[in-house]
């Protein structure tokens, strides 16, 4: 029967294991000086050598003629381990086996004496696969084992192991394989087994098994059916791989955003029965090759993969930022780490590429990052709603309009606010009702002439670096710019001071938005103009204030200042001339009149006087009767 080259050519001795001599030295020593402990643990990722390890320390504590700590292989007890014959050895799975009651029943087994070999030697393989009560009761014997016992323990998640665990147990840790050792094993392995194996075959193969030689042995297997030379194109071929070449090409299509000829070589690969799987991976590798030595020209190379030459990644990273390498590689790993679970492996092979050919596909702040570097290369002029304002600044400033604040003589009444400027945007600012139910000081001289001239004055919060100039203007600002230029105007404050803007940005991308001439010159003609006086500009890193309090005194954002009481007099003689008003006041004293006769009634007569008008006129008759009866009476 046709035995697979990984268990054929199993190492048998500590010689013969290939790039773990740090753990086989060391074992072998401990057995030829006597010094074998009772319980091991053998930690690594696959095919790394751990079962082997531990099948060859169970020959060499129970050989019956050692070399030097090394079994001899020719001993009964040597070939019955290796036949597995003998009850003494004993390999369990801990994945099928990881019930409590089966580590009970091993317990129980363990206290008797081996029945041929010197000690009693017990493989546990995946032991990071026991439940926590089997873990327990695994602990009472490896803390105080007897003479005759050996216990050796294999995983390949040591992070499962609980600590109590660990604590009992010499821990060595497997390394993974390296790519030179493991291509020279194959070689020798093919030149034995008379496998026509290419050298830049086993390099392709040894690359792919990813450290581990039992995978690197599969492979081979695999790829032995292959008539003529297993060189490197027969490996891709036989594993539907799309080899160094396509796999370029294709990243080269990527980075160039072509994504037309991108899915039209995906398709073909696809119909040539590559692996989506296998080419992702491929594309991943490649993304990280060109990562690594971005980052680190100098040192990274000995970090390569080996499957691409430097010259060759060197001309595809070409100036591009470590953002889109990082980006790629990013979305290629997601993409790689769902395919499994994907009922559409080609259909999300192609959404991974759209997305790697156009970062805007994203929906994350990648993205954003790159429309927002659009917009900096050439989106900003071009967008229709910053024409207008543009137009309206190049004019000279002999034709721009005037606010209407500034128009209105010194007479007029401030208790009304101006209607605000055309060319600052439509947007009315309310007064609040604190603000205007304060009283203002009558304006000097000295501002009636400012006003006269069509110039603020420039008031104390200026002067003293208050926010509310910016916090007045931010609208204004915002009428005149594009849409970029609003959004990157949010996330900045302004404080005025010393006849100077300083703009606070939040951070130095904002800042770097903003330094255009644009921007500034918005800034400083709206400043200028609001204040009377010219004002610099200037950008900075930074949190504006907070605003303090408005002052009583303070004057209103756009017009003069709040209403004053001393024109107050002035209104009040044009309601006066109206004769409609006039016939109001004649009717109040006819109405007063009526309601005075009560008033003047006594306490006592009120009862009586509560009835109606009409009782008046029947006290009078009673009296006119009266009077009759005492004229009777009397003749």
């Amino acid at each position: 029967m046709y035995q697979a080259l990984y268990r054929k050519w199993r190492p048998k001795t500590f010689s013969e294991v290939v790039g773990q001599a740090h753990i086989t030295d060391t074992l072998q020593r401990q057995v030829a000086e006597g010094r074998v402990g009772h319980a091991y643990l053998f930690t690594g990722t696959r095919g790394t050598g751990k079962t082997t390890c531990a099948r060859i320390l169970a020959k060499a504590v129970n050989c019956e003629h050692p070399v030097d700590g090394a079994p001899c292989c020719q001993c009964d007890a040597c070939r019955g381990i290796d036949s597995g014959t003998l009850l003494d050895v004993t390999e369990l799975d801990a994945a099928s086996n990881n019930g409590v009651d089966q580590v009970r029943a091993l317990r129980e087994e363990a206290v008797y004496t081996p029945s041929v070999l010197k000690k009693r030697v017990y493989i546990i393989d995946e032991v990071h696969m026991l439940s926590i009560a089997a873990f327990n009761a695994l602990l009472k014997i490896l803390e105080e084992p007897p003479e005759h016992l050996l216990f050796i323990l294999a995983t390949t998640e040591l992070h499962k192991v609980p600590a109590t665990i660990l604590s009992r147990c010499q821990r060595f840790s497997f390394k993974r394989l390296l790519p030179r050792d493991i291509q020279q094993q194959l070689l020798h392995i093919a030149q034995a087994e008379q496998i026509d194996l290419s050298p830049d075959g086993a390099e392709l193969l040894a690359r792919m098994a990813n450290g581990a030689m039992r995978d690197a042995l599969s492979l081979l297997d695999q790829c032995r059916a292959v008539e003529g030379a297993i060189d490197n194109a027969a490996v891709l071929e036989v594993l539907g791989l799309a080899g160094a070449t396509q796999t370029v090409q294709l990243m080269r299509c990527v980075l160039e955003r072509r994504t037309g000829d991108a899915l039209a070589l995906f398709d073909q690969l696809y119909r040539g029965g590559k692996d989506v799987a296998a080419l992702l991976s491929e594309l991943s590798d490649l993304c990280r090759d060109m990562t690594i030595l971005r980052a680190a020209p100098d040192g990274g190379s000995a970090l390569l993969t080996g499957l691409y030459d430097r010259k060759t990644l060197s001309g595809l990273a070409g100036d591009l930022p470590m953002t889109r390498f990082l980006y790629l590689t990013e979305t290629l790993q997601r993409c790689c780490a769902a395919l499994p679970d994907s009922i559409r492996p080609r259909t999300d092979a192609e959404l991974c590429l759209l997305k790697l050919c156009d970062e805007t596909l994203s929906g994350d702040l990648t993205a954003l990052c790159q429309r927002v570097t659009a917009l900096e290369k050439g989106g900003v002029p071009a967008a229709p709603q910053s024409a207008a304002p543009k137009r309206a600044s190049a004019r000279p400033a002999a034709e721009q309009p005037v606010p209407a604040a500034r128009e209105l003589p010194i007479e007029t009444r401030y208790d009304e606010a101006p209607p605000p400027p055309e060319e600052y945007g439509e947007r009315v600012f309310d007064i609040p009702d604190d603000v205007q139910s304060a009283p203002a000081p009558a304006p000097r001289p000295a501002q009636k002439a400012a006003l006269s001239a069509g110039h603020t004055p420039q008031t104390a919060e200026t002067s003293t670096g208050d926010t509310a100039v910016w916090t007045r203007l931010i609208d204004h600002y915002k009428g005149r710019l594009s849409v970029r230029n609003r959004v990157f105007l949010d996330m900045a404050g302004g404080v005025v001071a010393d006849g100077c803007l300083t703009v606070l940005c939040k951070d130095e991308f904002v800042k770097a938005s903003l330094d255009n001439e644009t921007v500034l010159s918005v800034l400083r003609e709206v400043t200028s103009r609001e204040l009377g006086t010219p004002i610099r500009v200037q950008l900075a890193v930074g949190k504006a204030p907070k605003a303090a309090a408005r002052p009583t005194a303070r004057p209103a954002p756009i017009p003069t200042p709040t209403p004053d009481p001393e024109p107050k007099p002035e209104p009040q003689p044009e309601p006066e001339p109206p004769p409609a008003a006039a016939p109001e006041p004649a009717p109040v004293p006819e109405q007063e009149v009526p309601p005075a006769p009560p008033q003047e009634t006594p306490p006592w007569e009120e009862p009586p006087a509560a009835a109606p008008t009409p009782g008046g006129d029947a006290l009078d008759e009673l009296t006119e009767k009266g009077q009759q009866l005492e004229h009777f009476k009397i003749t």
